[in-house]
């Protein structure tokens, strides 16, 4: 069940960065406004927006902030209604892409999703051209520090899981989306430092060449710094010598 995970290691992360912590704390807002929106504001009884602000907690977003968010959502505050809009397409060499967009106006974000796309040598699809490639899973991130890969192993088949990587400084535990509440809350138990999200992982992936990742990379950044995305999901493997630089 071990070994290393190229989709975790790919991932932008950008919290630790704070030039670019208010757009973080942005998109995190938003995700928890419309999380509350869907399902109310009490955690306890909707998981989407628990979710939401246990990864708003880890990006260390002040609580006035969270509460602000939840309060939009329910309508306790005005704010701008958003949508949930998913892109799907292909990038260079057949690699698959899923956007995650909240938005306020979707024919603004889907002209600009089209220029990203098309600017970096890829194409928009409609609805479904890529989905069938991934899979939902229920995913925890917990850092190696907190116990032994076979204590963990151990930890993490006794609560249910599917799966468990190494991934640099992390261990990366899969869950079916149904058992992921029972999964989380076992781990959590004994592990306080573990992220729970939900997550697109795909079925299989595309090895790429250096040069191509790089190019890759860039696609992913310029689509990771527009405001109206929340997630990029891909397929991409990058090769060895990029992911040790």
């Amino acid at each position: 069940m071990s070994g290393h995970s190229h989709w975790a290691t790919i991932k932008h992360k950008k919290g630790a960065a704070d030039a670019k912590r208010g757009k973080v704390w942005s998109k995190l807002a938003r995700a928890i406004q419309v999380a509350a929106k869907d399902g109310g504001g009490n955690a306890d009884m909707n998981h989407k927006l628990q979710f939401a602000i246990e990864g708003a907690r880890f990006e260390n977003m002040p609580r006035e902030n969270i509460e602000r968010a939840i309060k939009r959502g329910t309508g306790e505050i005005a704010g701008a209604a958003l949508e949930s809009v998913n892109y799907e397409g292909y990038a260079q060499g057949g690699v698959a892409l899923m956007v995650e967009s909240l938005t306020d106006n979707k024919n603004r974000t889907a002209a600009d999703m089209r220029k990203l796309f098309e600017s970096h040598g890829g194409s928009l699809g409609g609805a479904g051209c890529v989905s069938f490639m991934f899979q939902r899973k229920g995913v925890l991130r917990i850092p190696v520090s907190a116990a032994g890969e076979d204590q963990m192993m151990n930890d993490v088949l006794e609560a249910g899981a599917e799966n468990m990587e190494t991934a640099g400084e992390e261990y990366f535990i899969t869950a079916a989306v149904s058992d992921f509440e029972s999964v989380k809350k076992a781990l959590s138990a004994k592990y306080k430092s573990a992220v729970p999200e939900i997550t697109m992982l795909p079925r299989d992936s595309v090895k790429v060449d250096e040069e191509a990742g790089r190019k890759l990379l860039k696609f992913m950044e310029a689509l990771d710094d527009s405001e109206d995305v929340q997630k990029v999901y891909s397929n991409f493997e990058l090769p060895d010598t990029l992911l040790k630089e």
